[in-house]
């Protein structure tokens, strides 16, 4: 009986896996941008690669059972069995070697956080670090678990939005506590920081420290010329560097991550939409609106009075 029951659970759970989700205001956003992958999750068979590839998130990955191999940037790693491994999808990647051992049921999550959500999460510290620095690290265990992650999953297929919100919420909660806790580092970064008098340095090290001077900077004005200043490099040069490592522009991605923090102003305390534009690094109004409709759909205003609505 008990066996009859943990099937049926199973059965009911897969055929969950099959339902479609309900697309979010922005998906038209992400859909369009290669560079900020649109948020995702995923049940499946552990399985390998053909080929390594790369994409605009910070991936999540739990076995069930077993482990798994992976090349990450020409680097082997090992991915054991309920621990949650985390690494910037954004480097390429490969499964190169799936090991189920005995368990023929053993599955698979991936969760694919976009990276400008993972980059706006506050008080993270050393892990936005390790992961911008190409490091992989898996949550210490405890951390989360399988019932959790078909919790999210059901969250996800829900198409309700603010389902969704708590989801994420709680990812950036786990995430906060990682950063308190501390967890097991598989690789250790190796996209070091830069500086203008840096030489023969690695490409995707000068975007990394351009990145994080945009975060650290941005509700000033940022002009091309004066991030490319911060590692040395001639303005035409940077910006194409970034471009081709990012697949966004810079300009683009300071409008995106400005975005970000400008949706999140709008749903804490009751700042006016202008303080919330000028907050974010907008110059003007005008162009905040603009921006602001192109990638969520809605004005300022109706998004948080939606938001309200919810409340």
């Amino acid at each position: 009986m008990h066996r009859a029951l943990q099937s049926g659970k199973v059965s009911q759970f897969v055929r969950f896996l099959q339902m479609a989700p309900q697309p979010r205001p922005d998906r038209k956003f992400y859909d369009a941008n290669r560079a900020f992958g649109r948020f995702g999750m995923r049940w499946f068979r552990p399985q390998l690669m053909a080929a390594e590839h790369a994409h605009g998130h910070i991936e999540l990955n739990w076995l069930t059972a077993g482990h798994m191999d992976y090349v990450i940037d020409g680097r082997p790693v090992a991915v054991g069995a309920e621990r949650l491994a985390m690494f910037w999808a954004g480097i390429a990647h490969r499964t190169t070697g799936v090991d189920t051992g005995p368990a023929d049921d053993a599955r698979q999550c991936n969760v694919y956080l976009p990276l400008d959500s993972f980059l706006h999460m506050p008080n993270l510290g050393r892990l936005t670090d390790t992961m911008m620095g190409g490091g992989v690290v898996a949550l210490h265990p405890g951390a989360i678990g399988t019932d959790t992650l078909r919790r999210w999953y059901e969250d996800y297929r829900s198409g309700d939005a603010e389902r969704g919100d708590i989801l994420r919420a709680e990812i950036a909660i786990m995430f906060r506590r990682a950063a308190v806790t501390g967890w097991d580092e598989l690789l250790p970064p190796w996209i070091e920081a830069v500086t203008p008098a840096a030489k023969s340095v690695a490409p995707i090290r000068y975007v990394v420290a351009m990145v994080k001077h945009v975060l650290e900077h941005l509700s000033d004005p940022l002009r091309g010329e004066d991030v490319a200043a911060v590692v040395g490099l001639h303005p035409n040069y940077a910006l194409n560097l970034f471009s081709q490592v990012m697949n966004v522009s810079l300009h683009k991605f300071v409008v995106r991550m400005r975005l970000i923090r400008a949706r999140a102003l709008l749903f804490e305390g009751n700042l006016s939409v202008e303080t919330v534009a000028f907050a974010s690094g907008f110059p003007a109004l005008t162009q905040f609106y603009g921006q602001f409709r192109a990638a969520y759909g809605v004005t300022p205003r109706e998004m948080r009075a939606r938001y309200l609505r919810r409340r």
